[in-house]
């Protein structure tokens, strides 16, 4: 099986939608995906993941699934000094300080997380992928997935950069945080995962490709900077 993990196009935040550039580069990802053969479709409820799959939905005439789970990871936590923040925007120093953020048994169970009831809603995100799965023929099993149904089918998951990282620390048996620190996925790119079955009847997942927007060099768009923050502290015209 092949799963691909779309994040939506440059987002219009306040009002749940995209920008001009958004529909642009959502345009691009249609062309991109109409040569999929895709298995089944599913899509956040957000707006902006939404009107990200509308133009290849309109274009290809295939149906989807609106998964209440795949809406963006949004659970506020709270800092030390009372004030609240989300769970996968922190600063390099405060990781550097509670280095249990980066232990897959233990991020969840640290003050800062427990603070936001993390640990629920991360089991709702990965309960709900584990479903999914085992729906499409792949039963989580520890560690691994017991190939129930192997296929080749593609799925397609249009959503948000957070609950992505969540989704691929589910698979790859790690803490969110490093993917939510270390990754970057740009609007409207594509992150390609296939299973491995080298021993029959066990699955394995691998990463092929994350945040890919070849899409967007193809047609000279250029990325969007919704998913980073400044390259240099001086540099004001970046997000800080």
């Amino acid at each position: 099986m092949k799963i691909l993990i779309v994040r939506h196009g440059d987002p219009d935040y306040e009002h749940d939608s995209l920008t001009e550039k958004g529909v642009r580069e959502a345009k691009l990802l249609s062309k991109r995906l109409l040569k999929e053969k895709p298995y089944k479709i599913y899509v956040s409820p957000l707006g902006r993941a939404q009107k990200t799959a509308s133009y290849y939905l309109e274009e290809s005439g295939e149906k989807f699934i609106t998964v209440d789970w795949l809406k963006e990871f949004f659970h506020p936590v709270k800092h030390k000094d009372g004030t609240e923040g989300i769970p996968w925007d922190l600063y390099p120093a405060f990781v550097n300080e509670n280095t249990d953020l980066l232990d897959k048994d233990k991020w969840y169970d640290t003050e800062y997380m427990k603070s936001g009831n993390i640990k629920e809603y991360y089991n709702e995100v990965i309960n709900g992928f584990d479903e999914l799965l085992a729906e499409n023929g792949y039963k989580r099993n520890g560690l691994i997935y017991n190939a129930i149904n192997s296929n080749d089918n593609t799925i397609i998951l249009f959503c948000h950069f957070g609950v992505e990282c969540v989704l691929l620390s589910h698979l790859f048996n790690t803490s969110p945080v490093c993917l939510w620190q270390g990754f970057c996925a740009a609007p409207t790119s594509v992150t390609t995962i296939y299973t491995e079955e080298r021993v029959k009847g066990i699955a394995h997942f691998r990463c092929a490709s994350f945040g890919d927007i070849s899409h967007l060099y193809a047609a000279d768009e250029p990325p969007a900077f919704a998913a980073r923050f400044c390259e240099t502290y001086d540099n004001f015209e970046q997000r800080h």
